[in-house]
């Protein structure tokens, strides 16, 4: 049943916490024949590989990751993201863990030597640190050997054991075997805090409900969240989490959803009203029906979609898994002439050389340097989704924190995107009957102005007659047939253009628009009727969202399809530029235009923008856990806050601090002890404990993100 061609698999991985644990998984499966890997993510401990099973078994690919040290287990629930193989690790503490085995092993063994030798002393003490170093190097050499025959042979396992080894041949057994246990302790905080920065993920997965009160014939029945479908109705109590996206059928209740949105004031929600997984109904009862499996909720879709950013990676991290893969052979020959060079040509003692040659392939090791950049990214990406902040992977994070001019659009992401009718103006018609043409056209139409006429029309209780042939005029209005004519609902500039408006029509709609209001023309084939003039209000946190940006040295610009007069009412009162009677390939073309001088983020609402968010260095989509908002452009803000755009890139931009604080940490502690390890100053268990210092500094430096608050300004 295992030998299927061509399969996708994807499994856990435990105890693969950082990317050089990562580099070694994806080196030796590629090696494998019929092996194709996809995507190894250590910070979700994944990897995803196509098998074709005639050329290679599973059983054979399980054999060879636990070679390498780590535990394996398959997962037949790709889709659903689970924090539970991650947990796996820890789950019954650090102490079962491999790792942590060996840590306590090896200490034991070392402090069972040093009261040895304390107490008898001489040679029975030397050689229980021998049988010490022993032991514990043994589980490092197999997976070094087990690596070299996967054609890995620069790897840190592989230096221990040399460097251990040599040290043993030179009469240091005491320092190879506390140079064995402080590698152990190092492995063991990688990999806790490993662990600590995937709580953030942990925790979102874990804010879906495992239980549901289903609405059956029979009456309310408790089943699994996780069997849901679409179309069931669920009883949600007051103080209960929401098991699935879905839509309220009966009840009004306020919804806290902040653990989605990060939203902290709960909205009042009734019939008709979509609610996300993981919100907290604050009031009352409500009846909802499902309207999204489990696999495809909310929650599920952030969660999948941070896991997924992981294997978008930076630039930079990109980087340094090349310029690694050149230092450690560089390393290694610079060890090698420590060793060679004074013995040789300056007659200097062969074990004090081989001994410093030994401590600095341990400095020389690069772990702190490879993990700088994805615990960071993990970190960041952790810390974003918490806020309802998203962006899809390293290479988003290191543009986003690069830009220098944001580009917004303005229905519904400078403004609210809804629109309400003002002024409705009849040419020798009745007021009523110009709104229930407008509204009779636009009845089919999804557009926000659409929506808020039929709205008014609806509150007046005006008849609105049946419409054929409806046809949308791409940027310039809708046209459809009633009661068997052409009847439209257009800008006053298209209305013109067809010899429609008289001159005092338009100066009556230009006097609207001078007020900010967003005027349609109403009429039929050469026949005025008359004018209806909309307002859309500007978002109440927009004015601060935009003084954020300039604080931080960082233009903007509004791109609308609106009028130039509207579109200038609505731009002076943010004080930004703006380009007006923009069509979806004009916002392109600006946004081409703007990226030839700006790194540009453009906001949207991620369907008419959609071209635009795709030309800019980075595009974000504004929604509320939407579709649109978690899968278009390169990242999303869920709140539907205009505050979180500087949010966001203030966190971008503490990211890349973050790394290079990093980066800084891991060179300049091994460039210092480069130097003192060679001079002689330091030894052996220095050196181990220098790097295995620097690897807990990095990591722990990347965890400070986790507690970044967007809201914070600099």
């Amino acid at each position: 049943m295992d030998r299927v061609e061509n399969e996708v698999c994807e499994w856990s991985v435990i105890g693969m916490d950082c990317g050089s644990c990562a580099n070694k998984v994806r080196t030796a499966l590629d090696r494998m024949p019929g092996v194709d890997v996809l995507d190894v993510a250590p910070m979700n401990e994944r990897v995803r590989f196509t098998l074709d099973g005639a050329q290679t078994h599973h059983q054979e690919i399980e054999k060879t990751i636990k070679q390498l040290g780590y535990g394996v287990q398959r997962s037949s629930e790709a889709k659903v993201p689970d924090a539970r193989a991650s947990e796996t690790s820890l789950k019954s503490g650090w102490f079962y863990t491999p790792k942590g085995q060996l840590v306590i092993g090896t200490g034991l063994l070392l402090a069972a030597a040093w009261l040895i030798e304390l107490s008898v002393g001489g040679d029975i003490g030397h050689w229980a640190f021998i049988l010490a170093c022993l032991v514990g190097l043994y589980p490092v050499a197999r997976r070094a050997l087990a690596m070299v025959r996967t054609g890995q042979f620069f790897t840190i396992e592989m230096l221990m054991s040399i460097a251990a080894t040599g040290a043993l041949f030179i009469n240091a057994a005491e320092e190879a075997a506390l140079v064995i246990f402080l590698f152990a302790v190092g492995e063991l905080l990688e990999g806790v805090a490993a662990n600590r920065a995937r709580e953030g993920i942990k925790a979102l997965a874990n804010l879906v409900p495992k239980t549901a009160l289903l609405e059956t014939d029979e009456g309310t029945q408790q089943v699994p969240a996780a069997d849901l479908r679409i179309g069931q109705v669920v009883i949600v109590r007051p103080g209960d989490r929401l098991p699935a996206d879905g839509q309220i059928v009966e009840g009004h209740s306020g919804m806290d959803e902040n653990p989605v949105t990060g939203e902290s004031v709960p909205r009042a929600k009734g019939p008709g009203d979509e609610v996300f997984a993981g919100a907290i109904n604050t009031d009352a009862s409500l009846r909802v029906k499902v309207t999204k499996g489990p696999e495809d909720n909310t929650i599920a879709r952030i969660v999948q979609l941070v896991q997924e950013a992981e294997s978008a990676r930076a630039p930079t991290e990109r980087f340094i898994d090349r310029f690694s893969r050149f230092y450690m052979p560089a390393i290694i020959g610079v060890a090698l002439l420590v060793v060679l060079v004074p013995p040789l040509a300056f007659a200097e003692d062969w074990g004090t050389w081989i001994y410093r040659g030994l401590a600095l392939l341990l400095i020389g090791c690069p772990c702190a340097l490879v993990i700088s950049v994805p615990a960071s990214i993990a970190s960041a990406l952790a810390a974003g989704a918490k806020h309802g902040l998203l962006m899809k992977g390293g290479a988003v994070i290191e543009s986003a924190a690069k830009v220098t001019k944001v580009g917004f659009d303005k229905t519904g992401t400078l403004t609210h995107g809804r629109p309400e009718v003002t002024d409705i103006v009849g040419f020798d018609q009745a007021e009523n009957d110009v709104l229930a043409l407008a509204a009779a056209v636009e009845q089919s139409s999804s557009h926000p102005l659409a929506q808020a006429i039929v709205t008014r029309a609806q509150q007046q209780d005006v008849v609105i007659a049946r419409s054929s042939q409806e046809q949308a005029l791409a940027g310039k209005g809708v046209q459809a047939h009633i009661d068997g004519a052409a009847a439209f609902v257009t800008s006053p500039k298209y209305a013109a253009e067809q010899g429609v408006l008289a001159p005092d029509h338009l100066d009556a709609a230009k006097k609207l628009e001078a007020e900010g209001k967003t005027v349609v023309a109403v009429y039929r084939e050469k026949q005025p009727l008359g004018l209806i003039a909309l307002r859309d209000t500007p978002r109440t946190d927009a004015q601060a969202a935009i003084a954020q940006l300039k604080q931080m040295g960082i233009s903007a610009v509004m791109l609308t399809g609106d009028n130039p007069r509207t579109a200038a009412a609505i731009a002076d009162q943010f004080g930004i530029e703006y380009r007006a009677e923009m069509l979806p390939q004009d916002k392109l073309e600006a946004i081409q235009r703007l990226t030839q001088g700006d790194r540009v983020l453009m906001v949207g609402d991620g369907i008419n923008d959609a071209p635009a968010l795709k030309q800019a260095h980075v595009g974000v989509a504004m929604g509320s856990g939407t579709d649109v908002a978690l899968e278009t452009a390169d990242g999303a803000i869920l709140r539907d806050q205009v505050e979180d755009v500087p949010g966001q890139i203030r966190l971008a931009r503490a990211a890349m601090a973050n790394i290079k604080q990093n980066v800084t940490i891991a060179l300049g502690l091994k460039a210092v002890f480069l130097v003192t390890t060679i001079l002689g100053i330091t030894g052996l268990w220095i050196a181990i404990l220098a790097d295995t210092g620097a690897t807990v500094l990095v990591t722990l430096n990347a965890l400070r993100l986790l507690g970044f608050k967007p809201e914070r300004q600099t």
